[in-house]
């Protein structure tokens, strides 16, 4: 029997649907941990797009469907700050109506981790065998920072990727403007906070953003194509997997 911890990786809809490649080297980063790795079949979305519309009903329904295809593991693991804040803070709310599944709720959310938290504040990992020669800036979202409490740990981690060098936003704390759903109700306010954030990464330098959300990501990918900028844009397990081609277009 193996005396490896199990971890449930939850792979979010936007790394399913758009970006696999993350997918791969979150389950790269956890086996090198020491970790055995499963990926449910019967996961599907966290309910966050449902919780931010008001859909109540359907986001704990959908809270209820991920508590019973990850609470048999030791710990779940997402590479999204956004969707574990979602099962850690969110389905305690969601279904604190619902007797039979609000402990198991507290439960699961006290065993889940955004992907670079969980592999240096639980496993321990204290440096990499990648390579990125390039200068590169840190995206720090705000579901990782405000509510998995993700704020040193990925730069802990990019200062060990061989020739790497890691280059600090005036404001890393400020939104990038795509906030799920606040994009789409919100779009002329979402486009002109992209663009202080796109003026804040070129004034760095960099030639490749790094992020630990896919939405952040995409969101200001698709910002900087449009203005023609040569800015690389990569999620962090990419980089710390060695599994990335500055060479490849956006993500």
């Amino acid at each position: 029997m193996s005396s490896k911890p199990r971890v449930g990786l939850f792979v979010t809809c936007l790394v399913d649907l758009m970006r696999p490649s993350v997918g791969f080297a979150a389950v790269k980063l956890l086996e090198q941990a020491g970790c055995e790795v499963a990926v449910p079949e019967t996961q599907t979305c966290c309910g966050q797009p449902a919780c931010n519309s008001g859909a109540d009903r359907d986001a704990a329904a959908l809270a209820r469907a991920v508590v019973d295809a990850f609470e048999g593991f030791d710990y779940v693991v997402a590479p999204s700050g956004s969707c574990g804040g979602m099962i850690r803070v969110h389905y305690v709310e969601a279904l604190r109506d619902d007797a039979a599944y609000l402990s198991r709720a507290k439960a699961l959310a006290a065993k889940t981790y955004e992907l670079i938290q969980f592999l240096v504040n639980v496993r321990g990992m204290k440096n990499v065998s990648a390579h990125c020669k390039m200068r590169t800036c840190y995206h720090t979202s705000c579901s990782s920072l405000r509510e998995m409490k993700v704020k040193d740990e990925p730069r802990q981690l990019l200062n060990t990727v061989e020739g790497l060098q890691l280059s600090e936003l005036k404001e890393p704390e400020v939104c990038c403007g795509f906030g799920g759903l606040f994009s789409v109700k919100y779009p002329d306010i979402s486009e002109r906070m992209a663009d202080d954030k796109i003026t804040d990464i070129r004034s760095t330098g960099a030639e490749l953003l790094v992020g630990p959300d896919l939405g952040c990501l995409l969101h200001l990918a698709g910002r900087m194509e449009r203005q023609g900028n040569s800015v690389k844009v990569r999620h962090i397990a990419e980089v710390l997997a060695d599994m990335h081609d500055p060479a490849l277009g956006e993500p």
